[in-house]
């Protein structure tokens, strides 16, 4: 006890406890964040997802000028928010030539993470390889302008084919002589379903379940790993290869729910915020561990693969092994590495070919 000048009563002095109480109630760590495809199906939940996250000082929403809704006002709905976060809005007309890399050096530099929930939907009549030929080419110029003005950034590409335009945007960065393990596929959406779906089968509540899931981001490449959750193990064994199919084609079963006229942009986006969440939240010092698409050696034979990843202040800091599985996910592992060695060899071979004509 310290004692006032007057002598009057006495008043305690900062005990350690206080001084941890008062370390523990600092602002969080603000960080910079853009959102590429902003004025979008998935763009705009996924803005205002992160508009919302404590670790986000300044959003930069990006979109052409040909959107259905324009850049300017999804931004100015989100400024609205009663959230410590600045909101600005950049649009391009790309039919005027106009590229990320020569004019939205403001919309880009110092951002920390950049979201990309770009690209074009598979229309009818339009094989994997026409999507990947139009996809590949927009994400070029979106990864090419954060090489030139945010080469620390970790990007997560929502830009499907994922299994193929990663491998390839990592290739982009390799050229540039940048960091490739900043170039991450976001996969979480796989992560989210299965503990929903096995949810649905144990009755234990989502909170207490963490499938990972591994391998790729599309069709049999998606693996869940059942069997390293308490609750997954939950599931009994004759539903196990059901549900993984279930997993599988989550996909086209919100397409046909909405009877083709949409697809799973809002879980997609609660997904992509996920993702986004742990990345900001290990840059701050607080490590996350996600599953995520990124360069890797966790499988003999690819150099791409999903598995958990650790993000921490330098960004991934560790790729984690797949550790033990059962006899069946042994057998979808082989499965799964046959067709995503494919795919990875598509979108490098996209990606040369583009680069040719430049």
């Amino acid at each position: 006890l310290k004692h006032t000048p007057t002598g009057g009563r006495p008043r305690p002095t900062a005990s350690p406890t206080a001084a941890v109480l008062c370390a523990m109630a600092a602002p969080p760590k603000k960080f910079k964040v853009c959102v590429c495809g902003g004025a979008g199906g998935i763009g705009q939940p996924l803005s205002m997802l992160m508009a919302m996250d404590e670790h986000v000082g300044e959003l930069s929403v990006y979109d052409l000028s040909v959107s259905v809704v324009p850049a300017e006002g999804v931004a100015a709905d989100l400024s609205h928010l009663e959230r410590d976060c600045s909101v600005k809005s950049y649009s391009l007309d790309v039919s005027k030539g106009m590229k990320p890399v020569d004019h939205l050096e403001e919309c880009f530099k110092d951002c920390h993470l950049v979201l990309i929930p770009a690209g074009v939907p598979r229309k009818p009549g339009m094989d994997r390889a026409d999507l990947l030929n139009v996809n590949i080419g927009i994400a070029k110029d979106l990864v090419e302008a954060c090489a030139k003005f945010c080469p620390k950034a970790i990007i997560g590409l929502i830009v499907n084919p994922v299994n193929s335009v990663v491998p390839a945007m990592a290739e982009l960065y390799t050229q540039l002589s940048l960091d490739s393990k900043r170039i991450c596929g976001v996969t979480t959406l796989d992560c989210v379903r299965s503990n929903k779906f096995v949810h649905e089968v144990t009755g234990v509540p989502s909170a207490d379940i963490n499938i990972p899931v591994v391998g790729g981001h599309a069709g049999v490449t998606i693996l869940p790993l059942f069997s390293q959750d308490p609750a997954g193990r939950k599931v009994p064994e004759a539903k196990v290869k059901a549900l993984d199919k279930r997993v599988q084609d989550a996909g086209t079963e919100v397409v046909n729910a909405k009877g083709g006229k949409g697809s799973a942009t809002l879980s997609m986006a609660y997904a992509g915020a996920r993702f986004g969440k742990a990345v900001l939240a290990g840059l701050a010092g607080d490590r996350r561990t996600e599953c995520a698409y990124v360069k890797s050696n966790v499988v003999e034979g690819l150099d791409f693969f999903t598995s958990k990843v650790t993000f921490g202040p330098s960004g991934v800091e560790e790729v984690h092994p797949l550790g033990e599985l059962t006899e069946y996910e042994k057998e979808r592992l082989a499965e799964a590495t046959k067709v995503l060695k494919e795919e990875i060899a598509a979108g490098k071979k996209a990606f040369a070919g583009l680069m040719s004509k430049i």
